[in-house]
């Protein structure tokens, strides 16, 4: 879960290609939730939350066609997504 931060005029054509990818992307084997949406679009942030089954799903899809495929945004975008383990997984309301 995090952000990434691209310059503002490219946030269309980023969530147009996240659209692309999105499909397919939750298709994939051990994705339990994938979403990336503008939060911001006077400084170009975007909201990414990522839930996979298990360490080996979320590898498998960051080496995968869908991850390469954004590998021309690289030097358009900064990255601040970090990787969580949860335990003591509940429902929020008892």
């Amino acid at each position: 879960m995090g952000y990434v931060y691209l310059d503002p005029s490219d946030a269309k054509e980023f969530l147009t290609d996240i659209e692309v990818i999105g499909p397919a992307t939750r298709a994939e084997k051990g994705c339990l939730f994938y979403a990336v949406t503008l939060d911001d679009a006077h400084t170009g942030r975007m909201v990414v939350a990522e839930r996979w089954q298990d360490q080996a799903s979320l590898t498998a899809h960051l080496e995968g066609p869908q991850t390469a495929s954004f590998q021309r945004w690289i030097n358009r975008i900064r990255v601040d997504v970090l990787r969580y383990d949860a335990t003591n997984e509940r429902p929020l309301i008892d």
